[in-house]
């Protein structure tokens, strides 16, 4: 690395930083923070590039899904971002897992540590979510996250990343990390079982990825945009299904010679997309919810009690699952960057939010940079 403070090992970490934070619904601005300081089983970030998510959207323009404690309306004075990289800078009393100068990808939930679920390993459903005198962190949800020069993180929320990995890249295995989830240790995927992805955004791009990579075939996409649905060939799927131009459930069926499949990751939160991933799957399936829909959901209820179909939601990148896309993309299982279209620098936040929200030159993940 070319870093001069990375090869001397030493590196000034000043008072005060840039932070942009939020301020009515859908506004966003930039101002000064203190820098935050690691406290035990913690290190200090200086964050060196961060991916915009769908999520931060959401909560720019409705608060939730972020839980924070004062500055009404929306969170004011906030700073959302959770899908960061950066560089180790400080390191908190008795932090010996990590060293100053490791470059660094972050997962979003530290859990409280002593909850049922915490103990059990899946703190990304912690008892004390947003009780911060319990300990829970989820930076960018309800403790400051990564649209700012420096963030405290937990050492249980940082992965390693290799040399040979860019900034970019690094930032997207939060994404793949959340497919991860859904796919391998929740949803128990075997190799060989037949995987349908619905919408084609970064999560369900990844999410065929991922299912290729640990063996689900086939491997079929449902989207509505063309472009994403041959990025998702780019990705690993088998198959894809322009839902404009063939009834989705039917193509499914055609495809698996009527047998179904035996996995749906949703990605699309459509209001009609449970009830289609139930007539995808055959008896005894597995339905994934990784979107957020907008509205209420119509649901069939008896179809999937009579077929004994299992549906679940996924909140995140739970049980150290970025680590295992991390290994995953260290191996050169699939090419994550081929999601990242954008660059913008940090001080030109509100355009990269505008190109991620309008999809600007069909911008798929928009990144932002320290410096670019």
């Amino acid at each position: 690395m070319s870093d001069p403070a990375r090869l001397s090992n030493e590196y000034p970490v000043p008072e005060q930083m840039r932070a942009w934070v939020l301020g009515g619904p859908g506004e966003i601005r930039p101002t000064q923070k203190p820098v935050p300081q690691p406290g035990p089983a913690e290190v200090l970030v200086r964050i060196d590039a961060v991916a915009i998510c769908a999520t931060d959207l959401e909560i720019m323009r409705h608060g939730l899904p972020a839980m924070v404690d004062g500055g009404l309306p929306f969170n004011k004075n906030f700073t959302i971002g959770h899908e960061y990289m950066g560089t180790v800078v400080k390191l908190g009393p008795a932090v010996d897992e990590y060293s100053v100068g490791d470059r660094v990808t972050v997962e979003v939930h530290a859990g409280c540590g002593r909850c049922a679920r915490c103990r059990q390993g899946m703190y990304t459903s912690c008892l004390n979510y947003g009780d911060l005198a319990k300990g829970h962190r989820a930076n960018g949800f309800t403790t400051d996250g990564g649209f700012a020069q420096y963030a405290v993180n937990n050492i249980n929320t940082l992965v390693h990343v290799p040399d040979d990995m860019t900034d970019e890249e690094a930032t997207l295995v939060v994404t793949a990390g959340t497919a991860m989830y859904g796919l391998d240790v929740l949803g128990g995927l075997i190799a060989g079982e037949g995987v349908v992805v619905t919408g084609p955004g970064p999560i369900g791009l990844l999410g065929v990825a991922v299912a290729k990579a640990l063996g689900a075939d086939p491997v079929i996409l449902t989207g509505t945009r063309e472009r994403r649905l041959e990025l998702g060939k780019k990705l690993g799927a088998d198959h894809v299904v322009n839902a404009r131009e063939e009834d989705a459930v039917a193509a499914v069926r055609r495809i698996t010679d009527g047998k179904g499949v035996q996995f749906v990751v949703e990605c699309s939160g459509a209001p009609n997309a449970l009830d289609e991933a139930a007539r995808m799957v055959d008896r005894g399936g597995r339905i994934c919810l990784a979107a957020f829909p907008h509205d209420k959901v119509p649901v069939d209820l008896a179809h999937l009690v009579r077929n004994n179909i299992y549906v679940y939601g996924i909140r995140g990148e739970g049980q150290s699952a970025t680590h295992r896309a991390m290994a995953l993309m260290k191996q050169k299982r699939f090419d994550a960057k081929l999601i990242h279209t954008h660059t913008f620098a940090l001080d030109e936040l509100p355009t990269a939010l505008k190109y991620a929200r309008e999809r600007v030159d069909d911008a798929i993940k928009v990144v932002v940079k320290a410096t670019v």
